[in-house]
C-alpha cells in the first residue's frame, strides 16, 4: 500500500493553552517560604509547657477508654497549628513506630493544622523531641535538632471537633443545634471491625442514627452518622475514634422529599447563580429523542425554546406526558442536580438543548415495533430541518425491551449507524449519536449481582457501531432514608452499576459495547428483597411542574444523558472537532475505577488479555473524566490527529484492492525519555471513525460484512527500521480473515491486537519503559475489509474516510516535564 505521511501536521491539544505551570506542594517542610529561625529557649520552653498541660487530659481520657472496654486505639488526640505563612512540617509529627499517627492535615487562610494521635504513655516522645531541641549540646550542623519541624509549630493543644474537620470551612455547621448527615472517617487498625464496633456502640449511647454499611479503604473507614453539632462534641471519648469529619452530600432523597414550595426556593437559589448561551449563539445542543420535553420547567425554560421542540408525529403534541424525556433534559443540562443545588458557586452551562418527541404518551410507537428506525431517522430530520448548520449531539435513552439481538445488527441500530456516518451525502455531515445500553429492570435480578449484569445483553439499538453506548457504574453508596435502616447498597463505590446491561454474552466478533460508564445510580438489598431508592438515584426536573419541581432518575438512561453533557461540553470547548473526534477524546479520557477493577481483574499478577475484554465488555473503557479530556499535565501530553484515507482502490477489469495506510510520526521528547530509562511509561492510542452500515444475515466474516471497511492501528517496534514497519503493516492488512494477526504479538498492549479492533471504536494502552517508548515514535493507521471492497458491485470503493487518531503518554510515577520540549518544538499549540 502507498504510504502517506505528514499529510496535514500533527495537531496537539495541550489543555493548558501552552502554559506549563509548576506548583510547590504545602506541607513537606522546606519548600516554599523558608523556616524561619526561632529563639530557642524561649520557644522551646513554651511548646514544652503546652505538652505538659495535656497530661491530665490524655489522662482522663484513657481512664474514660478503658473504662468503656476500649482496647485499640487508647490515646488522645493532639492539634498541631503552624505559624502564618509557614509550612508546618508535617509529615515529621508521625511517629508509627511508637504508635503516633498523623490523623489529618487542613489548610485555613494562611495557616497549616495537623491533628495527631497520641497513644497512651507517648507524649514523651514529643517532649524528648523539645528537650533535644534545647540542648545545645545535641546541635547539628543546621542548628538546633529538630528545628526543621519544631521552628514551624505555633501552638499545641487537644484536639476539637474543629481540628477534626476537613471538609471546606464554608460547609462546618456553624451552630451546636444544627443537624446533619457526617461522613465519620475512623483510623483503621489492627482489628477493623472492632473499631466499627465500638463506635457505632458509642454512637448508639449518643442516640446518633447510623446508616448501614461502611466504605472501607487501606487506612479509613467511612461510616454516615445523622447527628447534632451538640451531640458530636459531648463525648471526648467518641472524638478521639475519629480522624476526620466532613459534611456528608446531599442525596438526591433530600431535595426529592422537601415539600413543594421549598424545592421552588431552592431552584430560584439555582436560577440565580445559572448562566445560559442565547437562542442566537452558535452554541453546541443536545438533541434529546425522548417523550418530549416540558420547557416550561424554571430550569429548562431558558435552555430549550419552543421552536426547538419536535415530533415525528404531529398528533403526538410535544409536551411530556410521561416524564422521562424531561427528566433526561434536567441531566443533558446539569447534570445531577444534587451536585449542582448544595453548591454555593456559579454555574456557566455553554449549551442548550433540543426535544424530538419520538414515542407517545402510551409509550406505543403506532402499535408497530418494525417502525422505531424511520421514526429515529423522522426524528433526526426535524431539527436538522429547522437549523441545518447547528452543532448536535443526538441523545437517545431508548431502547427496545429484549436483547436478544446479542450484537447483531438489527434494523434499528443499522439505521443509526447509517444516519451517524451521513450515507446518503457519503459523510458530509456525519454526527454524533449518544444511546443508552439498556436496563436491567427485575429487582430479583439485581439480587444476582453482577453474574446478571454478565447475562443481561445490551438492548437494541445500543449495539450500533458508530454511536457512543453508554452503561451504568455508580458512586452512590449511601441510603440516607429513615425507613431504610436494614438495607446495605448492592454495588460497592465506584462499580458497575445493577442496572447495566453488557455486551458479555455476544459473540466474540461483535463490537466491545459498551464504550464507556457513567453514572447511573445503584440499589439496595435488605438480604431478602432488592429495591430502588431515592438517595440511591440522580435528582433531575419533574415533568408535572405544577406538583413537584425535582424528581430522581436512575440507570443507563441517566447515564447516557451524562455522557451526552460531556460531549456537549468538548463540543462547546472545541467547536471545529468532528464528531468521531469528540466520541474518541471521550473515550480516551476514560478510566477504570478501582471498583471495577476488582470486580472483573485478578487481584495479584497481570491480568489477561481475555480478562481485560470482559471488562471492557462490562465496563467499556471505563468512566470518563472531562478535566483529563480539556487538561494536559507536565507529566502527560495528548496529540490528536483528525485524518483521512482511501481504504481501497479499483483498476479496469480487477477486483479492488487495498490502498492507503497512514504512517504517524510521534514527536515524543526522546531526550527525557530516554533519561528517564526503565521508569514505567504509559502510551493509549484511541482510533474512531465511522462505518457505512450494510445489514443482512449472509455471514460477519464474508464478502457480505456489515461494515464498508475497517482501520486498524499500529505501533514500530524498538529495533524495527521503517521499512520493516511497513512491510509488517502490509502483510498485516491484507491477510484474508479480519480477525487473525501476523507477525509476533506485542504483550505490553494491555487489550492486544485480537481484541480491540472491534466495531469501529479501538482504544488501547501499552506500557513498558521510557527508554522503549523513545524508539516507538511512528504509529500507522491502515485499513481492513469491508463490503466496499468485496462487494464492488455496488460501486463505493473509491471512497475516502475520515478518522480521529488520539494519542497520549504519560509518566505518572515520577516528576518530570513531557510538556515544554515539545511546545519548544511546535511552538504555539494548534486546535483542530
Amino acid at each position: 500500500m502507498p504510504v502517506n505521511e505528514g499529510n496535514n501536521r500533527p495537531h496537539f491539544i495541550f489543555q493548558n493553552n501552552g502554559k506549563s505551570e509548576s506548583f510547590t506542594s504545602p506541607g513537606q517542610g522546606g519548600g516554599g517560604v523558608p523556616v524561619p529561625s526561632r529563639d530557642r529557649q524561649a520557644h522551646g520552653n513554651v511548646l514544652l509547657g503546652k505538652l505538659q498541660s495535656l497530661h491530665p487530659t490524655l489522662a482522663d481520657a484513657v481512664e474514660q477508654q478503658h473504662r468503656a472496654g476500649i482496647e485499640e486505639g487508647v490515646g488522645l488526640q493532639i492539634e498541631f497549628e503552624g505559624f502564618p505563612d509557614v509550612e508546618l512540617a508535617f509529615e515529621s509529627l508521625a511517629r508509627e513506630r511508637s504508635g503516633i499517627e498523623l490523623r489529618n492535615v487542613r489548610y485555613e487562610e494562611d495557616r497549616v493544622f495537623a491533628t495527631v494521635f497520641v497513644p497512651e504513655g507517648k507524649l514523651e516522645v514529643f517532649e524528648k523531641l523539645i528537650a533535644g531541641y534545647l540542648d545545645e549540646s545535641k546541635d547539628t550542623k543546621n542548628g538546633p535538632k529538630s528545628s526543621n519541624l519544631l521552628n514551624t509549630v505555633a501552638e499545641i493543644r487537644a484536639a476539637t471537633l474543629q481540628a477534626l474537620w476537613t471538609d471546606t470551612p464554608e460547609s462546618m455547621p456553624t451552630s451546636d443545634d444544627e443537624y446533619l448527615w457526617w461522613e465519620v472517617w475512623l483510623p483503621v487498625r489492627k482489628n477493623r471491625q472492632a473499631v466499627i464496633r465500638q463506635f457505632r456502640e458509642m454512637a448508639a449511647g449518643l442516640r446518633f442514627k447510623v446508616a448501614s454499611g461502611e466504605l472501607y479503604f487501606p487506612e479509613r473507614t467511612i461510616l454516615l452518622v445523622f447527628g447534632s453539632v451538640e451531640q458530636m462534641k459531648r463525648s471526648v471519648m467518641t472524638l478521639n475514634m475519629i480522624a476526620e469529619l466532613r459534611r456528608a452530600k446531599e442525596t438526591a432523597d433530600f431535595f426529592d422529599s422537601l415539600p413543594p414550595p421549598e424545592q421552588v426556593e431552592w431552584v430560584n437559589e439555582l436560577n440565580e447563580r445559572l448562566t445560559l448561551p442565547g437562542e442566537d449563539t452558535e452554541a453546541p445542543h443536545i438533541c434529546l429523542f425522548d417523550t418530549g420535553v416540558n420547557n416550561g420547567h424554571p430550569l429548562l425554560a431558558r435552555a430549550l425554546s419552543n421552536a426547538d421542540t419536535h415530533s415525528v408525529e404531529p398528533g403526538w403534541g410535544l409536551n411530556d406526558h410521561d416524564g422521562h424525556g424531561t427528566g433526561m433534559a434536567g441531566i443533558a443540562l446539569m447534570g445531577n442536580l444534587t451536585d449542582a443545588l448544595e453548591s454555593n458557586q456559579p454555574l456557566a452551562v455553554k449549551h442548550r438543548l433540543e426535544s424530538v418527541k419520538l414515542i407517545p404518551a402510551d409509550g406505543a410507537n403506532g402499535g408497530d415495533p418494525e417502525h422505531h428506525g424511520y421514526l429515529t431517522a423522522e426524528a433526526v430530520a426535524r431539527p436538522t430541518i429547522s437549523a441545518a448548520r447547528r452543532k448536535r449531539v443526538f441523545s437517545m435513552a431508548i431502547t427496545a425491551e429484549d436483547n436478544r439481538d446479542r450484537g447483531r445488527p438489527s434494523a434499528w441500530s443499522a439505521t443509526l449507524d447509517r444516519l451517524a456516518c451521513d450515507a446518503d451525502e457519503q459523510g458530509e455531515t456525519p454526527r454524533l449519536f449518544v444511546v443508552s445500553a439498556g436496563n436491567i429492570q427485575d429487582p430479583n435480578a439485581w439480587m444476582e449481582y453482577p453474574n446478571s449484569n454478565s447475562t443481561d445483553a445490551i438492548h437494541d439499538p445500543a449495539q450500533a457501531w458508530n454511536v457512543l453506548t453508554v452503561g451504568a457504574m455508580t458512586h452512590l453508596v449511601n441510603i440516607t432514608e429513615g425507613d431504610a435502616s436494614d438495607y446495605e447498597p448492592i454495588a460497592e463505590l465506584g462499580a458497575l452499576s445493577p442496572f447495566s446491561t453488557t455486551s458479555q454474552t455476544w459473540q466474540p466478533h461483535w463490537p466491545l459495547k459498551p464504550d464507556v460508564v457513567f453514572e447511573g445510580g445503584n440499589a439496595a438489598t435488605d438480604g431478602l428483597g432488592a429495591a430502588w431508592m431515592p438517595s440511591l438515584s440522580l435528582l433531575t426536573t419533574n415533568a408535572q411542574v405544577n406538583e413537584r419541581i425535582f424528581t430522581t432518575t436512575n440507570a443507563t438512561s441517566a447515564a447516557s444523558a451524562l455522557a451526552a453533557r460531556m460531549a456537549a461540553q468538548l463540543m462547546a470547548e472545541y467547536p471545529e472537532l468532528r464528531p468521531e473526534t469528540i466520541r474518541g477524546l471521550i473515550v480516551h479520557s476514560a478510566e477504570w475505577t478501582g471498583g471495577m477493577k476488582r470486580m472483573f481483574l485478578p487481584v495479584r499478577g497481570k491480568p489477561t488479555k481475555t480478562q481485560v475484554a470482559s471488562l471492557v465488555r462490562h465496563c467499556g473503557f471505563g468512566e470518563p473524566d472531562l478535566a483529563r479530556a480539556l487538561w494536559s499535565v507536565d507529566n502527560s501530553l495528548t496529540m490528536v490527529c483528525e485524518e483521512k484515507l482511501h481504504p481501497f482502490k479499483r483498476k479496469k477489469g480487477s477486483d479492488p484492492q487495498l490502498k492507503d495506510m497512514n504512517l504517524h510520526r510521534l514527536p515524543w521528547p526522546l531526550a527525557e525519555l530516554e533519561a528517564l530509562g526503565e521508569t514505567e511509561v504509559e502510551m493509549r492510542v484511541t482510533l474512531s471513525y465511522f462505518i457505512e452500515p450494510n445489514p443482512s444475515a449472509r455471514g460477519v466474516t464474508s464478502r457480505y460484512r456489515y461494515e464498508s471497511h475497517g482501520l486498524r492501528f499500529d505501533v514500530k517496534r524498538p529495533l524495527e527500521s521503517d521499512d520493516d514497519f511497513r512491510a509488517r503493516i502490509n502483510v498485516a492488512a491484507r491477510e484474508a480473515e479480519e480477525y487473525s494477526s501476523s507477525g509476533q504479538s506485542d504483550s505490553a498492549w494491555l487489550l492486544g491486537k485480537s481484541n480491540r479492533h472491534r466495531g469501529s471504536l479501538h482504544s488501547d494502552k501499552w506500557r513498558g519503559s521510557a527508554a522503549e517508548l523513545a524508539s516507538r515514535g511512528v504509529i500507522a493507521v491502515y485499513p481492513a475489509l469491508g463490503w466496499w471492497k468485496t462487494r464492488p458491485a455496488l460501486g463505493r470503493y473509491n471512497q475516502a474516510v475520515k478518522y480521529s487518531l488520539v494519542v497520549s503518554i504519560r509518566a505518572p510515577e515520577v516528576d518530570v516535564d513531557l510538556y515544554t520540549p515539545i511546545a519548544n518544538q511546535i511552538g504555539v499549540p494548534v486546535v483542530v
